[in-house]
């Protein structure tokens, strides 16, 4: 199996993801974009992964490669392929499938917790009740046509959503290490502005 990830600036890399893959057998290539914009075959990959980052899905004019990007999201989706989207990436999904980007009531940056969603959907993944994840975002999404919401918190309404069996969107960071969360701050402390949920 072939899991190929999305990458678009060096300090937020796949993080705990890596292991996880790497622990299920998958073979693991990646498009960096701020290296280059080549992307695979989408008949060639089993699963995509998409990370975050901290440009918007909306800076189309800065980042040309980000409507490339978000038509091949959508070519991997509609295959039927498995994608998982975490924080920009989960934008760049809703965003590929029609849905609006837009800032959020209030920024969330740091630890703090989302709940599950309750359903009686037997499709849905099961959530924990509740779970203490890494945030660093100050937009959100509206769902796109057919997804699910699965996760929420008090700052932010949707946090976490899926498209039938095989998509998945994060709002926040579940793949952040120590590591990779000091990366994140060294390189986005200007916007550490101290507010509720900062």
């Amino acid at each position: 199996m072939r899991a190929h990830y999305l990458q678009h600036v060096p300090f937020e890399g796949l993080g705990s993801i890596e292991s996880w893959l790497q622990n299920a057998n998958y073979g693991i290539t990646n498009t960096k974009f701020y290296e280059s914009s080549v992307l695979p075959d989408v008949n060639e990959i089993d699963l995509l992964v998409v990370m975050g980052g901290p440009m918007s899905v909306n800076d189309k004019d800065e980042f040309p490669w980000l409507a490339l990007e978000k038509k091949f999201i959508r070519d991997v989706i509609e295959k039927g392929k498995s994608v998982l989207g975490v924080c920009l990436g989960a934008q760049l999904i809703t965003s590929a499938m029609g849905a609006q980007i837009y800032p959020n009531k209030v920024k969330e940056i740091g630890w703090f917790p989302v709940q599950a969603v309750a359903s009686t959907d037997n499709s849905v993944f099961s959530f924990p009740a509740k779970a203490e994840v890494f945030h660093w975002h100050g937009e959100t999404f509206s769902l796109p046509s057919g997804a699910t919401l699965i996760a929420t918190s008090e700052g932010c309404e949707n946090q976490a959503f899926q498209i039938g069996r095989s998509v998945i969107g994060l709002q926040f960071h579940l793949e952040t290490t120590p590591e990779l969360a000091r990366e994140i701050v060294s390189n986005c402390r200007d916007e550490i502005i101290p507010s509720q949920y900062v």
